[in-house]
């Protein structure tokens, strides 16, 4: 399995997919996006100059291993230090707002020379469950033609640069590119795509988690080339980013960016479709056959739920097997 994303919704599908080792004996890779630029990755990222590592970290320790001592250590990767006690109002001691495994990741990408190696062995650290790649051994900006940034004035569209301005855009993105505009993919990871039975998309931050996977020219050829399956998991309510946008309108996405892509399965949550023709719709134009199931937490929240995601996931996954 190789799972394309970044951040929560990454996180998410990966633990989703570690409770299905036991019963489909899975080889998990997750391909993360490399274009964070705020909180901590932001900050490490401007002063160090190499990968922001946030998003790495969350799918190393979503596939943490169980054993006591890896639980210990996948908390400290996510333990974060706060402000130091006593020090004035807007201080800085360094380390503040920083997570542990941030820090971790930009030492072994420093000490090993390369972000793959250093990512190896952070996941022997963690007893990791699979493997986690970079999209691009280089880190990207993220562009988008927003129109509507300034509500002042709805009808200009303005271009909104980086990860973190895009994600909280008030506007409707219109079309999205990365700098530089033509990434050197990361080899592994088209290896592992090239070798894959299922390639999955999703959930996530469609414009800044998703997308930016297909924008990669050597990794966007490879997802199409690959003889795998192809699944996309929908998410369960719209973002900043994409307020204005349909599920259907989700995958229409994916076709504008990637026409080549062809998709197999479409994993929808029921309740969050709502009146499934649409959706369906825009499944077919894909390829692909829409699955409904109930894969969020009960509390009402719009997340998912990953034992649920992974019990959905258990009978798709392993039908062909």
């Amino acid at each position: 399995m190789v799972a394309f994303g970044g951040g929560h919704g990454l996180s998410v599908s990966l633990r989703a997919l570690r409770r299905c080792v036991p019963e489909l004996d899975l080889d998990i890779t997750a391909v993360v996006t490399v274009g964070d630029d705020g909180g901590s990755s932001g900050r490490l990222r401007a002063r160090r100059g190499g990968l922001p590592p946030g998003d790495l970290r969350q799918a190393l320790v979503a596939l943490a291993g169980d054993h006591p001592a890896t639980r210990r250590t996948a908390g400290l990767f996510q333990h974060r230090f706060a402000d130091t006690p006593g020090d004035p109002v807007g201080t800085d001691d360094g380390l503040a707002g920083h997570a542990v495994g941030n820090l971790v990741l930009c030492g072994l990408i420093e000490l090993l020379g390369d972000p793959v190696a250093a990512l190896e062995h952070a996941g022997a650290m963690l007893g990791a469950v699979g493997r986690v790649l970079p999209m691009s051994r280089q880190p990207v900006g993220i562009e988008a033609r927003v129109r509507g940034a300034d509500p002042a004035y709805p009808d200009e569209v303005r271009t909104v640069r980086g990860q973190h301005q895009v994600a909280v855009t008030g506007g409707r993105v219109e079309s999205l590119r990365l700098t530089p505009t033509t990434p050197a993919a990361c080899a592994e990871a088209v290896a592992a795509t090239a070798e894959a039975d299922w390639l999955i998309f999703g959930p996530g931050s469609w414009y800044t988690s998703v997308l930016p996977h297909l924008l990669v020219p050597g990794l966007a050829a490879a997802i199409v080339a690959s003889p795998a399956r192809r699944l996309v998991t929908l998410n369960l309510a719209a973002e900043k980013e994409t307020l204005g946008l349909s599920l259907a309108d989700h995958l229409a996405t994916l076709r504008h960016y990637l026409p080549e892509l062809a998709v197999d399965l479409v994993l929808a949550d029921s309740k969050a479709v709502g009146d499934p023709a649409p959706v369906e719709r825009a499944a077919e134009s894909l390829g692909a056959r829409l699955v409904l199931a109930p894969v969020a937490v009960t509390d009402g929240e719009p997340r998912h739920d990953p034992a649920a995601l992974g019990a959905a996931l258990v009978p798709v996954l392993g039908a062909d097997r």
